[in-house]
């Protein structure tokens, strides 16, 4: 599968895990909150700061109609439409939090619900998107962000094979072979129970793509085990602090929390290493202490090797243990001491 390029850095199978910092409504309608969040997110070692292009009116209807209504889970209660206009980031903020990101070495990244904010986003010059798993199904809108021939990351949250490979296919007709998918679960936030990331290498092998995960959940446990199944990207929401109450602050990770999410995971990709066998640099010294063979008392000239007089034990100075066998019934050419390690010489 061949790499994504996302300006100077690339998610690919040989390079560290590409780390999104999701801001979503966690700046709380305040632009000064937005672009803390922007530096508290280079600070924790993000390379990407994420938005939202939406508005209430273009993502749903300011209708009070049970069909738009959350019976359950985290917002329940909440009309889609009252949600949303709470929840989005203000368009007139984009470019500025873009060139704020982009400043200080962050990649700007935003996820897009239909063409307007497609053609928004254009605009302002953005070199990649993001399509939810909520979108998976919205055919026209991936044809549509798929012929731009940019880079995408797609969220499969609820997504069937058969969407998944339609989305993909939808993209990939356009020209479009750029695409990152995240295993996700659509719930805010999932039980561990929910998150099934074994799924990450099946994706992986059955649409031969880049994949990573966008994680709800309230801890780095998923993310940490989703790197060390194979993604390359992770996306993580992020919050100032959850005593700022959003739609979003009960499943984001405050800086600090953040930041201990990212240096465990590049502590995972270091572990995870390469293949090897044999001895590692830092296991030199200890090579020493592996087991060869020793006398277990005096041994004269002439006496025979026994049971009694030899033993295998720490450490390796003596002939191999795999000897042991061979070398009982045969005689000493030469006086061994009491822990002295047998020679082929003796």
């Amino acid at each position: 599968m061949s790499g994504i390029s996302l300006g100077k850095k690339i998610i690919s199978e040989d390079m560290p895990c590409y780390i999104i910092a999701e801001m979503s409504a966690n700046h709380a309608g305040k632009l000064e909150y937005a672009k803390e969040i922007i530096y508290k997110s280079k600070e924790a070692g993000a390379n990407c700061i994420k938005t939202q292009t939406y508005t209430a009116d273009t993502i749903t209807l300011n209708s009070d109609k049970e069909y738009f209504l959350i019976d359950s889970g985290t917002w329940k209660g909440e009309k889609l439409y009252d949600l949303y206009k709470k929840a989005y980031t203000p368009w007139e903020w984009m470019e500025e939090l873009k060139y704020e990101a982009e400043k200080i070495g962050l990649d700007f990244l935003s996820t897009v619900y239909d063409k307007t904010s497609v053609d928004f986003l254009e605009g302002i010059g953005t070199k990649f998107y993001k399509i939810s798993s909520f979108e998976l199904n919205d055919i026209p809108l991936l044809e549509y962000v798929g012929s731009k021939n940019k880079p995408i990351i797609m969220s499969v949250g609820m997504g069937t094979f058969v969407e998944i490979k339609e989305a993909i296919d939808t993209i990939n007709r356009k020209g479009n072979s750029d695409i990152c998918i995240l295993k996700c679960c659509s719930a805010y936030p999932p039980e561990y129970s929910d998150m099934n990331l074994l799924t990450i290498p099946d994706l992986k092998e059955k649409f031969r793509c880049n994949v990573g995960l966008s994680d709800h959940s309230i801890t780095d446990i998923s993310a940490l085990t989703a790197v060390s199944l194979g993604a390359k990207v992770i996306e993580k929401h992020i919050c100032l602090s959850r005593d700022i109450k959003t739609p979003d602050s009960a499943f984001s990770l405050e800086p600090r929390e953040f930041k201990n999410m990212v240096d465990n995971i590049r502590n995972v990709e270091m572990s995870l290493g390469h293949i090897e066998y044999g001895v590692s640099k830092r296991e030199k010294y200890n090579t020493r202490f592996k087991k060869s063979i020793f006398a277990s008392k005096d041994i004269k000239q002439g006496d025979v090797f026994t049971t009694e007089n030899i033993k295998v034990v720490r450490p390796k100075y003596g002939i191999s243990p795999k000897y042991y066998n061979l070398l009982l019934g045969k005689q000493a050419e030469e006086d061994i001491s009491f822990g002295e390690p047998i020679k082929l010489s003796h």
